[in-house]
């Protein structure tokens, strides 16, 4: 069921990696940006019908108010206390990366940035193998924090054309203005260019499955996204002291998500690896997930032999995983040395996946498929744009002026050059 594979063969096949997997979708997914473009509403009742398997002819697109006070009123309340005490986790957490406007005066020049909001997003929130609640925290307190006027979601809804009460509530929490009883890419395709009930948005976040992340990625330009997120990652960094029946569960809590999701593990010995190997087919067939997690572990389950911790941080960092647990005793300064290009680290024994996914209060909306090279985890910087402010005294102007008229001449453009002299009666080209 998992592979063994040296860290330098791993590292030499996970090299290879490129995004080619999504082209296999394109030309479907282009078909049902064109249908939403020129048939609105109409084609996203059709597909409500034919993906989500809606069956009500009189369902609506967006949540009504009667929905939405009959899901406060379903909610377990256990479920509702807790995703309260989530909110208010993820909240104090991102507010310390809310960044303001700044501006300062130099040799007679004021310079500055103004920080802005986006004005309008909207956010997927999956269906299909799970319920997310949390995927609304995650992604919508962010852009509540930065100030964004209009947070709107979208979200499949199941046979009956209803959506889930913890989705709505959580909605509520983070003041989302509308949500949209849409999913898949006529989602997505939806929020870039509008339709007569869903708004056209500024910029679109949340995960999705492969037809949601290639129509992203086709959207990307005219409207804004967040990341290009794959299948769930987790590498899991172990040695020969790890509890193996710690991370076997660690292992399972991320290729429970789909029969896409990877899960590798580094380990400094063949024994070790033995070991692992017997326990996750022990613990696999009790499991209630047990069909995904056979079909994930068999697909994309690793175990990765290191022969050094600098080796192993090699694999890290070319892998550049998703979600990246660490359960061997290592020092944070090595570590914030040596670990470049992670979405997430877990460290320590009591700090499992989950704890990120939910509660702990950063995001859970991260990097994918070596993305983390060059995203960041989704953040309330997310939801800000930025201005910058320049004004420049007379005196600067008249100091500087030819050194800028030299340098748009050296350039070619003779017309940047004139802008500048004409201002001093100089002799314009």
């Amino acid at each position: 069921m998992l592979k063994v594979i040296s860290a330098k063969d791993y590292i030499e096949q996970v090299s290879k990696r490129n995004v080619s997997i999504y082209l296999q979708k394109q030309d479907k997914v282009e078909e049902i940006l064109k249908e939403v473009i020129e048939k609105g509403d109409l084609a996203l009742y059709k597909y409500a019908k034919e993906f989500d398997g809606v069956k009500d002819d009189n369902f609506s697109l967006k949540v009504s108010k009667d929905e939405i006070e009959r899901a406060f009123k379903n909610i377990n309340n256990d479920i509702r206390s807790i995703i309260d005490e989530a909110y208010d986790n993820i909240t104090i957490y991102h507010r310390k990366e809310k960044e303001e406007s700044w501006h300062f005066t130099r040799n007679g020049a004021f310079l500055g940035q103004l920080l802005n909001p986006i004005e309008k997003i909207g956010a997927y929130i999956p269906g299909g193998k799970g319920i997310y609640p949390s995927t609304v925290l995650m992604n919508c307190v962010p852009a509540q924090i930065a100030g964004v006027n209009e947070i709107y979601i979208a979200s499949p809804p199941n046979e009956i054309g209803l959506i889930d009460p913890s989705i709505i509530y959580a909605a509520s929490l983070c003041g989302v203005k509308d949500i949209f009883k849409v999913g898949g890419a006529g989602a997505i395709a939806a929020f870039a260019y509008g339709t007569e009930t869903v708004p056209k948005v500024y910029k679109i976040v949340g995960p999705g499955n492969l037809f949601v992340t290639t129509a992203k990625k086709l959207v990307y330009g005219d409207v804004d996204i967040d990341m290009i997120a794959g299948p769930s990652e987790i590498m899991i960094l172990t040695d020969e002291l790890t509890n193996i029946d710690y991370l076997t569960y660690d292992l399972f809590s991320q290729s429970e998500h789909s029969e896409d999701a990877s899960s590798i593990i580094l380990v400094s010995n063949n024994e070790t690896a033995n070991n692992i190997i017997n326990s996750v087919k022990k613990k696999v067939v009790k499991s209630k997930r047990r069909d995904i997690l056979t079909k994930s572990l068999t697909n994309n389950g690793m175990i990765v032999i290191y022969n050094s911790l600098d080796e192993a941080y090699n694999v890290i960092n070319e892998y550049a995983p998703e979600h990246l647990e660490i359960l061997i005793d290592i020092d944070f300064a090595e570590l914030s040395l040596k670990i470049k290009n992670v979405g997430s680290i877990f460290l320590g024994a009591f700090t499992p996946e989950p704890v990120g996914d939910y509660f702990a209060g950063s995001n859970h909306s991260l990097p994918t498929g070596g993305t983390a090279k060059f995203f960041s985890p989704l953040g309330v910087y997310d939801f800000q744009k930025r201005t910058s402010i320049i004004k420049y005294s007379k005196e600067l102007f008249e100091k500087d002026y030819k050194k800028i008229a030299s340098f748009a001449e050296y350039e070619g453009f003779f017309e940047h050059a004139n802008s500048v002299k004409i201002r001093f009666n100089e002799p314009i080209n």
